[in-house]
């Protein structure tokens, strides 16, 4: 199972990317953030983004727990 290290929107938050302007520069889906909401992971097209506007690697937001 996959999880996050993170609070995704939070830290995105505080690099100056709430969620109205999520959805206003259309970087990321209403769907895409409902499920950040609630913690399930997103699709590998919505990862590449989070990963662009948090300039990480994937590692370093998701992990893999038994």
């Amino acid at each position: 199972m996959f999880k996050y290290k993170m609070d995704i929107l939070q830290e995105l938050k505080e690099h100056g990317y709430n969620t109205n302007k999520l959805r206003t520069d259309k970087l990321l889906g209403e769907s895409a953030i409902q499920a950040l909401r609630k913690g399930k992971i997103v699709g590998i097209t919505s990862l590449d983004v989070i990963c662009t506007l948090l300039n990480c690697q994937l590692s370093d937001i998701i992990e893999h727990t038994n």
